[in-house]
C-alpha cells in the first residue's frame, strides 16, 4: 500500500497571521470584559435602584461654607454627628417636595463634561438642605435652583469624587437609590410643655418618611404633623410614659420601634430604634 502523502507545512508568513489574527481576537475579548466590568464597577447601588438615571445638573460650595456641616433646611443640624457627613446635597425646589425629599439617597454621576468627568465614578448623596431659587435671574441664565430645573448643590468634598472641580455647573444623571445606615433610626424629642417635636434621623431604605405615628404606655396610636424637613409635632401629656414609634417611608414600607425611650425620657435626648431593611 503507498505511503499516504503528507502535506507540506504551511508558509510561515501564514502562522504569523493566524498568531496575529488570535492576539487580536484575545485583545478584544479582554477590552471587552474590562469595559463590562468598569461598567458595573460605577453603578454598585444598580440593585438598590429605585428610578431610572434622569438628567439634571450639579454645582458646588466651599469647604468653608458654614453649610458644610451644620444646619440645612431638613433640620438634621450637625451632618457629622446625624452620621450624613459630606455626602450630602441641597435639592433645588422641583426635587425638595416641600422638604418631604429630606433624607432620600440619590446615585450621581457626571456626563458629558469629558474635560472634568472622573470616568466609571459614581456618589450616593442624602438630600440634607434646600437650594433656593433665585428669581432675580430667569432659569436658564444663573437661577440654577429656580423651577424647573433639577439641580443638586453639593459640598466641593463630595463633588470631586465624581469630576474635577473647575467643571462649575455641570450636567449629571441621578437616580433614587437606597440608603444604607449603620445602626438604628435615631429620634431626637424636644419641645416644651404638652408640645413635642420628633427629628427623625439615619433611616435607611427610602431613607424619607412621609408618616409618623407616636404611642405612649398608656395612649394609642397618635398621628404626628411634619414641622419641617423631618421634624414632626405633636401636642399630648405623654410624660412619664415610655414612647413607641410607628414611621412609613415614600416607599410605603412601615416600621414599628416599641419602647424606644424609656418612661424618664428627657427632652433634648436621641432614641434609637430599629431600622429599615435595605
Amino acid at each position: 500500500m503507498p505511503p499516504t502523502p503528507s502535506l507540506p507545512p504551511p508558509p510561515k508568513s501564514d502562522l504569523l497571521n493566524l498568531r496575529q489574527l488570535f492576539a487580536l481576537l484575545f485583545l478584544v475579548h479582554s477590552l471587552r470584559s474590562r469595559l463590562a466590568a468598569a461598567h458595573q464597577g460605577s453603578s454598585s447601588h444598580a440593585a438598590a435602584a429605585l428610578t431610572e438615571w434622569r438628567s439634571a445638573h450639579a454645582s458646588y460650595y466651599a469647604a468653608s461654607d458654614p453649610r458644610d456641616t451644620f444646619g440645612g433646611a431638613c433640620g438634621y443640624g450637625d451632618l457629622g454627628k446625624s452620621g450624613y457627613g459630606m455626602a450630602t446635597a441641597g435639592l433645588s425646589d422641583a426635587l425638595f417636595e416641600k422638604g418631604a425629599a429630606c433624607g432620600g439617597c440619590y446615585e450621581v454621576r457626571c456626563v458629558e463634561e469629558l474635560r472634568y468627568c472622573l470616568p466609571g465614578t459614581s456618589i450616593v448623596l442624602t438630600a440634607t438642605n434646600f437650594c433656593a431659587p433665585n428669581y432675580g435671574l430667569p432659569a436658564d441664565a444663573g437661577g440654577i435652583c429656580n423651577p424647573p430645573n433639577h439641580h443638586l448643590l453639593m459640598p466641593i468634598q463630595a463633588f470631586e469624587k465624581i469630576a474635577i472641580w473647575k467643571a462649575g455647573v455641570m450636567p449629571i444623571q441621578y437616580r433614587r437609590v437606597k440608603c444604607i445606615r449603620e445602626d438604628g433610626v435615631r429620634f431626637t424629642i424636644d419641645g416644651k410643655g404638652f408640645f413635642y417635636t420628633v427629628l427623625i434621623s439615619n433611616v435607611a431604605g427610602a431613607g424619607d418618611v412621609t408618616a409618623v405615628k407616636i404611642k405612649g404606655s398608656v395612649t394609642g396610636w397618635l398621628p404626628m404633623g411634619r414641622t419641617w424637613g423631618q421634624n414632626w409635632h405633636i401636642s399630648a401629656d405623654l410624660k412619664g410614659q415610655a414612647l413607641s414609634f410607628e414611621v412609613t417611608s415614600s416607599d410605603g414600607v412601615t416600621l414599628t420601634s416599641y419602647n424606644v425611650a424609656p418612661k424618664d425620657w428627657a427632652f433634648g435626648k436621641t432614641y434609637v430604634g430599629k431600622q429599615f431593611p435595605f
